[in-house]
């Protein structure tokens, strides 16, 4: 008599786990749904549960038992749950892969552009993947991880080529920056590299962080920036300083946030990056660039100009010089011009 109550009690199990598959979720729309690292199998079910995705909850833990699903299979990451989808497909999209991935987990992308540094890229990929922000900061700037890429603190933002990727929700810090870094290698081809020698800098830091003050100079105008950065070049090159306004107002932060006509008390802050005071490159980038600002420094015009100044009707664009007489010129016509529209406002 017990075998036979195992017996049945086996089969009840099986046709409760057969029923249970067939049960279909309530959404009647796709959902987005996520999974957080560790969530262990009540938790799974609490959650779809809270989410209105499943309304029978005995009967999902019936086709989980039948299935012998335990926490460890759970993988971690985005769904989108189909309306009217069964509780088996449900379950076996859950299911983890020999690839650690669950079977229907899928990709987001991940955006980061406009970011001043990488505590700007920390907050804006936090936003879309599980990664935790101040996680990433404590690793990228730890010793170990400047020591494995070979960057300072100051130049370690040359690391991240601003784009949108593709990456899976449950993505780390640590994961999100071996990415990165592969990234940065596959576009610093032998191509570039050869070009970065033959424009005189030593480096991919070098042009990171030249490009971030030719983008911070001109980020209207692309036609612009080959234009810049072969001024720039033959400022260093001649040994001049770069006196550009962008790195002097990096060094103010956010006091001078709004301040559109700057001063020349505004060049007197003492900081590595004011390039009014010192000469050369500023320690690193003053602003994360787009990679086409950095193949503009790489294929940088060849001109003979040290000098540039805005053009008058603030049109974005800039008359450039190869004399101080000349660039003396140009001042005052856009001098003049500014006079003028504020005598027009009187």
């Amino acid at each position: 008599m017990a075998l036979a109550g195992l017996f049945i009690l086996s089969s009840c199990d099986q046709m409760n786990a057969f029923f249970g598959s067939k049960k279909e979720t309530l959404n009647t729309e796709k959902v987005d749904f996520y999974i957080p690292t560790g969530t262990n199998l009540q938790e799974l079910i609490s959650l779809l549960e809270t989410q209105e995705i499943i309304a029978d909850k005995d009967a999902l833990q019936a086709v989980l038992a039948y299935k012998n699903f335990k926490d460890d299979k759970i993988g971690s990451g985005k769904y989108i749950i189909s309306p009217k989808t069964t509780y088996n497909t449900l379950i076996n999209g859950f299911t983890k892969n020999s690839l650690g991935n669950g079977n229907q987990e899928v990709e987001v992308d991940v955006t980061f552009n406009n970011c001043k540094n990488v505590y700007d890229i920390a907050g804006k990929v936090a936003q879309h993947i599980e990664m935790d922000s101040t996680e990433f900061i404590d690793y990228l700037l730890s010793e170990e991880i400047l020591n494995k890429y070979d960057f300072t603190k100051e130049r370690i933002g040359a690391l991240f080529l601003p784009n949108t990727y593709r990456f899976f929700w449950d993505t780390d810090h640590e994961e999100f920056i071996d990415r990165m870094a592969k990234e940065f290698k596959k576009f610093w081809t032998e191509d570039r590299m050869e070009k970065l020698k033959s424009v005189g800098l030593k480096s991919q830091s070098d042009a990171v962080t030249l490009a971030s003050i030719v983008y911070k100079e001109q980020d209207k105008h692309a036609e612009e920036w080959k234009t810049i950065a072969g001024l720039y070049l033959n400022r260093l090159r001649l040994g001049m300083k770069l006196e550009s306004d962008p790195t002097f107002r990096f060094c103010w932060g956010d006091e001078i946030d709004g301040v559109e006509r700057l001063l020349y008390i505004h060049r007197e802050r003492d900081c590595p990056y004011n390039t009014y005071i010192y000469a050369g490159l500023p320690p690193g980038p003053i602003y994360i660039p787009p990679a086409s600002v950095v193949d503009a420094v790489l294929n940088a015009e060849k001109n003979n100009y040290i000098f540039m100044c805005a053009k008058p009707e603030l049109s974005g664009l800039h008359n450039f010089a190869a004399t101080l007489s000349q660039h003396n010129r140009n001042a005052a016509e856009f001098h003049r011009w500014i006079t003028e529209q504020q005598r027009k406002k009187k």
